[in-house]
């Protein structure tokens, strides 16, 4: 099977090989959390792996990863599709993030270190950038990081894989918002309310900040199945 190698940060050795399925399961899952493969868009492993250079086994094995996850919609002997936006998932992650976030943030403000709010502070900084070139990718990315971080702060990283393992639908509704310019904004300004309160140890006003940064997906919840009723499903 075609793998992947990935250099070691000085650039000398492998680090890892990632095999061909890892490499075609990844990328789907980014350009479906991104909106490119938009819900409901038929997806075919033979032109995939035809695009990747690969056998049909990776793709359908990635494919079964991502049916999983309830990204594919894959009904044998018919076309898989891209899963449309389940408000039933949506309302089962915000609830399970809610509340691990929460907790990590209130610890955050108790153990933080200079050192990894300092790393906060530098992502918030690359953020302010994104939203001022208006480069919604980009500010996708840090948005993962920024929460990552904070969980790291709070030396509570599996509580992050744990939350990510469990957000892809979130987060294509968060792609949704960051394509507009207004929610850019708020997403920056959310994520600087949060910062800013565990870095004074207040965890009263962090707490609330994380509460209010969270709800805004309600918002854009409501607008999105508004404006795109086609993605979503009950």
């Amino acid at each position: 099977m075609k793998a992947v190698e990935f250099a070691t940060e000085s650039g000398d050795l492998p680090r890892r090989r990632m095999t061909a399925t890892e490499e075609i399961f990844l990328q789907l899952r980014s350009d479906i959390i991104a909106m490119k493969l938009t819900p409901g868009t038929k997806i075919s492993e033979a032109e995939v792996a035809k695009m990747r250079s690969v056998s049909r086994q990776p793709v359908r094995e990635a494919f079964l990863r991502l049916g999983e996850l309830n990204l594919l919609q894959i009904v044998p002997q018919k076309a898989t599709r891209i899963r449309k936006i389940s408000h039933s998932d949506l309302r089962n992650t915000r609830f399970l993030r809610a509340a691990v976030e929460v907790e990590v943030v209130r610890i955050a403000c108790d153990v933080a270190t200079d050192e990894s709010l300092q790393e906060i502070s530098e992502n918030l900084d690359e953020q302010r950038l994104a939203v001022e070139a208006k480069d919604a990718n980009a500010l996708r990315s840090l948005d993962y990081e920024f929460h990552r971080l904070i969980c790291v702060a709070a030396d509570c990283l599996p509580a992050f894989e744990a939350i990510a393992e469990n957000k892809a639908h979130t987060d294509r509704v968060c792609s949704l918002e960051l394509a507009d310019t207004s929610g850019m904004d708020e997403v920056f300004e959310g994520h600087s309310a949060m910062f800013e309160a565990i870095k004074l140890g207040d965890v009263h006003t962090a707490v609330e900040a994380t509460r209010y940064h969270l709800s805004h997906l309600d918002e854009t919840l409501a607008m999105a199945s508004e404006k795109y009723p086609d993605f979503f499903e009950a």
